[in-house]
């Protein structure tokens, strides 16, 4: 498990899940779905379902039927069809909205970390995923950092987006930072990201250090 998500909700764990936040988020107006996931079973110590369960949701008022899992029954590349149907599915019924821009489905929010070798989500360097154009969900399974089966939105959803945050922490980050925010010609996959709307980066005191 990264190191970016285990922060992220321990900070949730001692700020979103008490007051005033707890009872001042209007909780049953979210849906949460996943940049990637690990395709094992949801209560692996290894799937981001279960992080961000136990850091996060069974403390808030989401409805279950807001939060969207994938199917851990099925083979990566049936879990990222079925990931990919059910999006259809929700912009069908317009609960998603589609981008006018770019006709890929527009999240209000999308929460990306980086990798020291510049990957987001399940998009590493060397991997043909990063460059699927007209899927919105793809799958890996030979991601080199474990567990090796996945499944991954794609640029074109990422940079649909209205909003993106980039929440990168720790000194080993420092370079990939440096080179995605001052380098134009930088060919690291974190550098194909950007949003319809707003791309906040925050950075610890160790990921900026080189800045």
């Amino acid at each position: 498990m990264g190191r970016q998500p285990h922060r992220y909700y321990e900070a949730n764990q001692q700020y979103l899940t008490r007051a005033p936040y707890k009872e001042s988020v209007d909780w049953p107006k979210w849906s949460i779905f996943w940049l990637d996931e690990r395709v094992v079973p949801l209560d692996s110590k290894d799937s981001n379902y279960k992080l961000a369960w136990d850091g996060l949701l069974k403390y808030v008022t989401i409805p279950n039927n807001q939060i969207y899992a994938i199917n851990d029954k099925l083979s990566p590349e049936g879990a990222a069809e079925d990931y990919e149907a059910r999006l259809r599915d929700l912009v069908d019924r317009r609960i998603l909205p589609l981008s006018d821009a770019s006709g890929f489905p527009s999240f209000d929010l999308m929460l990306v970390g980086m990798g020291p070798d510049g990957h987001v989500a399940s998009l590493f360097p060397n991997r043909p995923q990063r460059y699927e154009k007209k899927r919105w969900v793809t799958y890996i399974t030979d991601s080199p950092k474990p567990p090796p089966p996945r499944i991954t939105l794609t640029f074109p959803v990422i940079n649909s987006s209205s909003e993106i945050a980039m929440v990168v922490t720790g000194a080993d980050l420092a370079g990939a930072v440096k080179d995605v925010l001052e380098n134009p010609d930088s060919d690291l996959p974190a550098s194909e990201v950007s949003a319809q709307g707003l791309l906040t980066w925050f950075l610890d005191n160790d990921a900026a250090s080189q800045l």
